[in-house]
């Protein structure tokens, strides 16, 4: 299956935002495992994924490609993961302005370190886009706290962490960033887009079995896959845009990663569509701008 960059990018950012609305129908607050079994949940199919990329291969596989990717796979895994306790704080849960700007600095890294560059028109589309995801987190933030008032919704002390709360997109960000980075590296001077996929894929399965054994054999805490069912769709969504995302990312990631970083609109539309709650003037028009951003960049691909 042979797809251009743009269009890898395009579905990655469309699978990525259903998964994050499924990844917010799946979290509960009173939960304090709820990031472990998204957790097991990705990782199963993950593997299961892993699984039929080696046969499209002929089982012809170095799982030494395992230890080597080892430093990408783990800074998306323990970015995800992060991601996924932050779930858990409804001051969190909202698309945070700084975990947004993950792609930004990802493409700033691969602009100053590894010499990609741009042309204008790329630089404007990538700044109408960064622009864009920052806005729409502030006002999605705002929009929050003022319907919480409305409703006279008052957090447990122990779901509410108040400033603090800006440690997990924040972590997000940094380390998500640098996964970015690293992967751009690797994609390019040391492995295949299909041999990076089946690494993270297999390592982010072993991490499941882990979490499992913890979650059920430590823990004692009931596991039953009917109970799981967001879970599950968030977690083939997430796999799905996986897939296309290391294709996408194996071009220029100065301009990639932040395009791909706007599938955070996906998921604050299809939650007002779900949800029967109304976006306001200013989220259309910032929501408009990374549109446009995005056109530009398929326009002047």
């Amino acid at each position: 299956m042979n797809f251009s960059w743009y269009t890898s990018a395009i579905l990655t950012i469309l699978l990525w935002g259903i998964a994050d609305t499924f990844y917010k129908k799946g979290t509960s607050p009173q939960d304090k495992y709820s990031h472990l079994r998204i957790v097991i949940m990705v990782g199963a199919v993950m593997g299961l994924q892993a699984l039929f990329e080696m046969n499209k291969l002929g089982w012809q596989f170095d799982f030494y490609n395992m230890i080597r990717y080892l430093p990408v796979s783990s800074m998306y895994i323990l970015s995800m993961t992060i991601g996924y306790v932050g779930l858990r704080y409804l001051e969190v849960s909202i698309n945070s302005p700084v975990s947004n700007t993950s792609g930004a600095v990802a493409g700033l890294l691969a602009f100053f370190v590894l010499g990609k560059r741009m042309n204008g028109w790329q630089l404007m589309a990538v700044s109408l886009i960064t622009i864009g995801l920052v806005a729409i987190g502030i006002i999605e933030r705002k929009l929050a706290e003022a319907e919480r008032k409305r409703k006279q919704i008052v957090i447990d002390r122990k779901y509410r962490l108040g400033a603090l709360a800006l440690i997990f997109p924040l972590l997000y960000a940094v380390i998500d960033a640098l996964g970015t980075f690293l992967d751009d590296v690797y994609l390019t001077k040391l492995m295949s887009p299909e041999e990076a996929l089946i690494s993270y894929e297999l390592t982010f399965l072993c991490c499941a079995v882990v979490a499992f054994i913890y979650l059920v054999g430590v823990k004692k805490s009931p596991f039953k896959l009917r109970q799981e069912k967001d879970r599950v769709l968030a977690a083939v969504f997430e796999t799905a845009g996986q897939y296309f995302y290391v294709f996408a990312l194996n071009t220029n990631s100065v301009i990639v990663a932040p395009m791909i970083a706007s599938y955070s609109i996906v998921s604050v539309i299809l939650g007002r569509l779900f949800l029967k709650e109304h976006l306001s003037s200013r989220q259309y028009l910032f929501i408009a701008l990374v549109l446009l951003g995005i056109f530009i960049l398929g326009f002047f691909e």
